[in-house]
């Protein structure tokens, strides 16, 4: 069983920055591939980005160039800089990790635990 713990949100301008953590217990962080997915109201939760074992990364084409994902293993700690934040990337942000890297990495079924959310605000 593997509990995550996400941090980092709040309350932006448009063209601001933040900085999402995640934190992983109870298994072997770096066994595990890790994404970052968000959902606004009335939405499915969408793929915004993933990292794997080998620290390949893989982003939706909306934030590409704006927003970094990257893993502290001896931390086990997960890591979304989010950079020139735009309203439309307002939503709840969760963390999920998942131990198979087979098949697709932008299915939210794909990933066998996930956190709680941390809300993500962005003002005009």
């Amino acid at each position: 069983q593997v509990q995550l713990v996400e941090s980092g949100g709040g309350l932006v301008q448009a063209g601001g920055s933040l900085r999402l953590s995640c934190a992983a217990s109870g298994r072997t962080f770096s066994n595990y591939a890790m994404g970052w997915f968000r959902q606004a109201p009335g939405n499915e939760r969408e793929f915004v980005a993933s990292i794997d074992r080998s620290d390949f990364t893989y982003y939706v084409h909306s934030v590409k160039g704006r927003f970094t994902i990257s893993r502290d293993n001896a931390k086990n700690t997960v890591y979304l800089q989010m950079n020139n934040l735009k309203p439309e990337d307002e939503a709840v942000y969760y963390c999920a990790a998942r131990p198979n890297t087979n098949g697709d990495y932008r299915l939210p079924r794909q990933y066998d635990y996930w956190g709680q959310g941390t809300q993500v605000t962005v003002s005009n």
